[in-house]
C-alpha cells in the first residue's frame, strides 16, 4: 500500500527547477523547457531557444554544444535540487522507503515542469536514439537518487541498480504526468508498486551474483584436501 511521503520544508536549492533564471545557462534551460512544453523536442531549433533566452545564437553555442546539453544540465539542476534536501531523518527507515521519499522529491521538484516532460516522453517513443541518450543521461541521476537514499550506486552492480531505476522512474512517470490529484496518490501507489517489484529484482540480482563465488569454493577446498593427502616431499 502506498505511503504519503515525509513533507519537509523547501530550501531554497529545492526550488531550483522552478526559480527565476538569472545566468545565461539558466535562461537557455528555462528557454528550452518552455518550448518543450508547446512543441516536440526534434522540432525545436537553436534560434527558437536563443529568441526564448534571450541571448544570440553565439552566446548559446557558448554555453551549450547541443540540446542535449541543455536537458543534461537540467537534470543536473534538478540532481542537486533532490540532493540539498535533508534525508537524515529517514535514516532508520528500509532502504525501499527512503528511496520513495527521495523520488518523490525528484517529482515534487520536476513539477513546474510536467508538461515539458510529457513532450519528452512523447519524442523518445517515436526515436530510439533520443531514447537511448536520455537513458544515459536518467541513469547517471538515478546513481545520484540511490546515493541519495543511502543505497550503494558504485561498480557494476551499482550501474545495473541505477539502470533498473531509470527504467522504473520513467513508467512512474507515464503516470505522473496524468495524475491531477494535488495527493499523487495514483502516483504514489505506482512508485510503491514500481519499488516493490524492484526490491523482489534486486534480491534476485543479489542472490545472482552470489552464484560465482559458490561455484569456487567447492574447487579451493578440494585443492587443500589434495594438498593434505599428498605425500611430503622426502
Amino acid at each position: 500500500m502506498a505511503r504519503r511521503p515525509v513533507r519537509r520544508p523547501a530550501r531554497s536549492a529545492a526550488t531550483e527547477g522552478s526559480a527565476v533564471p538569472t545566468t545565461e545557462r539558466e535562461r537557455i534551460v528555462a528557454a528550452l523547457l518552455t518550448l518543450l512544453a508547446e512543441m516536440p523536442f526534434e522540432e525545436i531549433g537553436f534560434a527558437d531557444i536563443a529568441g526564448g533566452a534571450d541571448v544570440s545564437m553565439a552566446q548559446l553555442r557558448g554555453e551549450f554544444p547541443s540540446k542535449l546539453a541543455i536537458l543534461a544540465a537540467h537534470m543536473k539542476a534538478t540532481d542537486r535540487a533532490v540532493l540539498a534536501q535533508d534525508f537524515s531523518d529517514m535514516a532508520e527507515e528500509p532502504a525501499r522507503e527512503r528511496l520513495f521519499d527521495v523520488l518523490m522529491r525528484r517529482l515534487e521538484i520536476l513539477a513546474p515542469h510536467r508538461q515539458a516532460v510529457r513532450s519528452l516522453l512523447r519524442s523518445a517513443r517515436r526515436n530510439p536514439p533520443l531514447a537511448a541518450a536520455l537513458n544515459a543521461l536518467a541513469v547517471r541521476s538515478q546513481q545520484w537518487m540511490l546515493s541519495a537514499a543511502g543505497i550503494n550506486a558504485s561498480g557494476p552492480r551499482g550501474i545495473i541498480r541505477a539502470q533498473g531505476l531509470a527504467v522504473l522512474f520513467a513508467r512512474v512517470l507515464r503516470t505522473w504526468i496524468n495524475d491531477d490529484d494535488s495527493g499523487l496518490a495514483r502516483t504514489m501507489a505506482a512508485l510503491d508498486r514500481a519499488l516493490a517489484r524492484g526490491q523482489r529484482w534486486a534480491g534476485f540480482l543479489d542472490d545472482l551474483c552470489c552464484i560465482p563465488s559458490l561455484l569456487r569454493r567447492p574447487r579451493r577446498r578440494r585443492r587443500r584436501d589434495e594438498d593434505l593427502e599428498r605425500p611430503a616431499a622426502a
